[in-house]
């Protein structure tokens, strides 16, 4: 199984991520890695965890926090039928450099630094933190980050708590091919608003295009293009909280045209981007 990178966007008018899967396998890539920080909350059910070398199971349901760059498996994978899953990611800074050296966060950098090993927590903690994580997906941006804050210190005051990948074995995440792709996913995050030159991404990460499609699809599970559509309409929903017209924020993320920016913001959101603005008011 190849380990893939994962490249993850923090959704508009937040500083991190807050998925909610009520189908298995609703990912792209599977045994994978990221630079967040992930939660991972499964109200009920039995199945099988992949953390860095721990291959295990849980039952009644799991907690989990998994540090940055912690190969692991999807908890869905395999999975069929009824399954539901919270999932939270984010930076060390989403606050901030200095947010986490702040004496009064003592507890909550503690548990950052335990988290390099991936943590699963008891019946206690997940009781305790579940009415809080099933408020996440439907919070607005403040209260949503305010209970975060009580998870984080929920977690790392928790005593029934253990380790997962505990062996000490480091993976071979090739700092190389991090480096690549991370040139690359910084290009496009600096260079997304005008027309992007394939020619010139693929020097980037010193490869003829047809060799760089191949990588960048092997990596990401994502052909470049929709690689980029997708940063765009993410983009696009950050600005479309603003007073400026659908065209116009269409027009100022990189779109050429408006019928190409209702179709594209359509098919990675579901909605066309007049409904998602009526969506964040209504």
């Amino acid at each position: 199984m190849k380990l893939q990178f994962e490249k993850i966007e923090p959704e508009a008018g937040s500083s991190f991520r807050v998925v909610h899967h009520t189908e298995p396998e609703t990912c792209r890539v599977y045994w994978h890695y990221h630079p967040e920080y992930e939660i991972v909350y499964i109200p009920f059910g039995n199945g099988r965890r992949r953390v860095g070398t721990n291959v295990s199971y849980y039952e009644e349901g799991e907690l989990a926090f998994i540090g940055p760059n912690l190969p692991h498996l999807n908890f869905s994978s395999g999975k069929k039928g009824q399954f539901e899953e919270i999932v939270v990611q984010l930076r060390e800074d989403f606050l901030g450099e200095s947010f986490l050296q702040r004496p009064e966060l003592a507890s909550i950098r503690r548990l950052f630094e335990r988290s390099h090993v991936g943590l699963v927590f008891g019946t206690h903690t997940k009781q305790l933190v579940a009415p809080s994580l099933k408020q996440l997906p439907e919070q607005p941006p403040y209260e949503r980050m305010l209970t975060l804050l009580r998870v984080l210190k929920q977690l790392a005051d928790a005593l029934d708590v253990e380790p997962l990948h505990a062996d000490g074995v480091q993976f071979d995440l090739n700092p190389k091919e991090q480096e690549r792709i991370n040139r690359v996913c910084h290009y496009v995050e600096h260079h997304y608003a005008r027309p992007l030159d394939i020619r010139q991404v693929a020097d980037l990460a010193s490869l003829t295009v047809p060799a760089f499609c191949r990588y960048f699809k092997r990596m990401t599970q994502l052909t470049f293009t929709d690689f980029v559509n997708e940063y765009r309409v993410n983009q696009a929903r950050r600005m479309l909280q603003s007073s400026r017209t659908v065209a116009d924020v269409g027009f100022a993320v990189g779109f050429n045209n408006l019928s190409h920016f209702n179709k594209t913001f359509r098919d990675v959101t579901g909605q066309t981007p007049s409904a998602y603005r009526k969506s964040l008011v209504g």
